[in-house]
């Protein structure tokens, strides 16, 4: 299957800072519009991606907001992604032609969401519900809590107001005090502030201590040792080691079982995943999942031209290229706790060496940045692979929040 667009996503935060779904939108290569058969094609795609036959929603409990036009509300392929988790984008004026609007009613009576983008306060007030679920909202200057109170006044009871661009933390907290339901903005690369813990806590000391030891290759008692000052690091990564995200398909009961079936490499994995699920200065939850989803992406890119074994170091870049944010700490300060290989440290300070282009690929991805296509071809990565990486990754990191 030939594609010539690459997706792109930007998470929506509900009010208490979960990630509540992904916004999905379509970047052209070479800036040609998409024809009904490629939007066709490009549905399809993503719900073969998010939609298994056994498992279901491989997303759980994320809604899916794609960027849409009119042509899309009669694919055929929307009936393969479930109803309540899918949202279609529309600007307001499609709904001024009344065939696009019969097409939207039908899609609201099986349960498909639609946030209509662009509609003005007067609108807010009257009746969409046929319509429209999700309105979004667009704040420009600076006030941003004087035009969320008037948004939210003006909205009806049953429409879900979406603002953008949210991009510091202070307007978040107005917008979510006044009562908007979601927002998109570049948060999920922002520490909360006004936690000041900075550095490292006693676990993720004893976590950093254990990432040495296993990249020394230390014998299993001598680690277990460690660990075993802090039950609650065990009980993590065997809970871990069991979750789906693994796939073990054993249950797992010991730390010395977990070394002796995983080896090394997986279980520096998994302790670089503990180091960042156990910050408690810059943790937002979203920063935390765009982390695991960048350390999964920017191994999967990498598997096209790169040596498995290159697997895991891609995986911690892409990991490590958070945790400067989650720890609260520069990230020279971050790599002076650790050695890594200077591969993986040229890739996290300037995006430089074997590994830093997929890295910057990987971010490009969640940023709506018009990069993605450049960066790609520089790998020799075809927009189709970029794609299947992408939403693999986001399923995957699924799995590993859960």
């Amino acid at each position: 299957m030939h594609q010539t667009h690459f997706i792109v996503r930007e998470p929506l935060l509900d009010p208490k800072q979960r990630v509540i779904g992904y916004e999905l939108r379509w970047q052209q290569r070479d800036g040609q519009p998409l024809g009904d058969a490629d939007l066709e094609r490009l549905v399809a795609f993503v719900a073969e991606h998010v939609v298994d036959e056994e498992q279901g929603w491989l997303l759980r409990d994320k809604t899916l907001f794609l960027d849409a036009v009119p042509a899309m509300l009669s694919l055929d392929a929307l009936h393969a992604l479930p109803p309540e988790r899918t949202v279609l984008s529309l600007p307001v004026r499609d709904l001024a032609n009344p065939d696009t609007r019969a097409a939207v009613q039908a899609l609201r009576a099986g349960g498909v969401g639609i946030s209509i983008r662009g509609a003005d306060l007067t609108l807010l007030g009257k009746n969409l519900s046929p319509f429209a679920s999700y309105a979004e909202v667009r704040f420009a200057g600076a006030d941003v809590a004087a035009q969320a109170r008037a948004y939210a006044a003006a909205k009806q009871s049953a429409l879900r107001l979406v603002g953008r661009p949210v991009s510091t933390w202070q307007d978040f907290d107005a917008c979510a005090a006044l009562g908007l339901d979601a927002f998109v903005g570049k948060l999920h690369l922002t520490p909360r502030p006004g936690n000041p813990v900075k550095g490292m806590n006693p676990a993720q000391t004893i976590i950093l201590q254990l990432m040495q030891m296993v990249q020394n290759n230390e014998d299993v008692p001598k680690i277990e040792a460690v660990l075993k000052r802090d039950p609650a690091l065990i009980y993590k990564l065997l809970r871990f080691i069991n979750s789906a995200g693994f796939g073990s398909g054993r249950d797992i009961q010991s730390l010395r079982q977990a070394i002796a079936m995983l080896g090394y490499a997986p279980l520096y994995r998994w302790l670089v995943l503990l180091l960042a699920t156990a910050s408690t200065s810059g943790y937002s939850p979203v920063l935390m999942e765009t982390a695991v989803v960048r350390a999964r992406l920017c191994e999967l890119l990498g598997q096209t031209y790169l040596p498995r074994s290159e697997g895991e170091h891609l995986f911690v870049a892409g990991m490590f290229s958070l945790l400067d944010r989650l720890l609260g700490l520069p990230m020279k300060e971050v790599l002076d706790t650790i050695q890594l290989p200077e591969q993986v440290v040229q890739a996290l300070l300037g995006r430089d060496g074997v590994y830093g282009p997929y890295l910057a690929l990987a971010e490009a991805c969640e940023l709506n940045s018009d990069l993605v296509a450049s960066l790609a071809a520089s790998l020799d990565i075809s927009p189709l692979d970029v794609n299947k990486a992408h939403l693999s990754a986001l399923a995957w990191a699924q799995n590993v929040a859960a």
